[in-house]
């Protein structure tokens, strides 16, 4: 007879957690089956009177657990798509787990849009990712980055040098790793960046994303209706525009991405920090080294510091030695902006705090 393996993880105390799933339905049921035996159901101890939220309670004496919900339909039992989905224990989250059954693992892109922007008198062009299962379980909504230079984001036959952010893959493996929370991406391709991108044009370029695009983005696709669920992304240049559309708007936004920003070069956006009311977003900060405007990303850092943000929640700063200024330094590192913004510890982390609270 073979010897049942001792687990290597194991708590003292009996752990219980709540789980909610949600998944429109109609005909059938749900349950869960965890990795203390996957072929066994777990029915729910509570059906919301739409039948779409499925409450389950899960004890276990180890810190985390490995789950699937499964759809049980004329007979027939259907595995939630992707990896196994990772539950802390440790933590009474109150996320909803929106699974897909029928769709593929990988999210989709539009098409390349036309959209006219009455502000800047021309026409932006956006491609939009979508996160898998979006068409399916339609119950989710999501959170939404808007990333500049969208043309580098997704297609080397579209990017500068043939070189993409692979934006699309890394949300792949994050989410495979129950890391991060599915997004939404709006890349707008960019124009005249030289002057769209820096004081003053990014005046009106931020006005038009504030006031044109996101209404937009809001109307057409399932986002939150949430300016903390709204970011805003890019790199160089990229990432002055995204500081300021945050800064100058930040009842539509709560948070920028800046890597390796041109800060001082034809802003003054250091200054606005330093001796404007502070407002209620967060940032991510970074850059390479030497180079790569390593000194000014620095200084933007202690200026937010000195007027109160803190450090791991409302602002995090990251330098990487002899990182070059160009798509794939940016893409290798974009991980962790996704994980700052979008990941579990750093949501429990922001749930305690009083600025950004999830």
């Amino acid at each position: 007879m073979e010897k049942k393996k001792e687990r290597l993880y194991k708590t003292e105390t009996t752990l219980k957690r709540t789980l909610r799933v949600a998944y429109p339905v109609e005909n059938g049921r749900l349950v869960l089956r965890t990795e203390q035996d996957w072929t066994k159901d777990i029915a729910a101890i509570e059906v919301s009177e739409d039948g779409n939220t499925w409450t389950f309670e899960l004890q276990v004496d180890q810190p985390f657990l490995y789950f699937k919900p499964c759809l049980i339909k004329d007979e027939t039992t259907y595995w939630a798509v992707g990896s196994n989905n990772l539950l802390l224990m440790a933590e009474e989250d109150k996320r909803i787990s929106y699974p897909f059954f029928l769709s593929s693992e990988r999210g989709r892109f539009s098409k390349l849009i036309e959209f006219p922007s009455a502000i800047l008198n021309r026409a932006h062009r956006i491609r939009v990712y979508l996160p898998p299962g979006y068409d399916e379980n339609t119950l989710a909504y999501y959170p939404v980055a808007f990333m500049q230079d969208g043309q580098n984001l997704f297609f080397p036959d579209d990017a500068f040098m043939g070189q993409e952010w692979n934006v699309d893959e890394t949300n792949h493996t994050l989410r495979s790793m129950s890391a991060i929370e599915d997004m939404v991406v709006v890349g707008i391709y960019s124009a005249d960046r030289m002057h769209e991108y820096t004081r003053p044009g990014y005046e009106a370029y931020a006005r038009s994303l504030a006031e044109e695009i996101v209404p937009a983005a809001q109307k057409k696709i399932r986002l939150k209706d949430d300016r903390r669920a709204r970011s805003v992304w890019g790199s160089s240049l990229g990432g002055v525009v995204s500081f300021y559309s945050v800064w100058e708007h930040p009842d539509v936004f709560g948070a920028g991405v800046c890597m390796s920003s041109t800060f001082s070069h034809k802003d003054n956006l250091i200054d606005r920090v330093l001796t404007e009311p502070k407002r209620d977003v967060g940032f991510y900060l970074d850059s390479g080294w030497p180079g790569d405007n390593y000194e000014v990303t620095m200084g933007m850092a202690m200026a937010l510091l000195s007027r109160g943000w803190k450090y791991g929640r409302t602002m995090l700063h990251m330098c990487f030695p002899f990182a070059e200024h160009d798509e794939k330094a940016w893409g290798l590192r974009l991980h962790l902006p996704l994980q700052f913004l979008n990941g579990a510890v750093a949501r429990a982390s922001r749930a305690n705090s009083p600025e950004l609270k999830d």
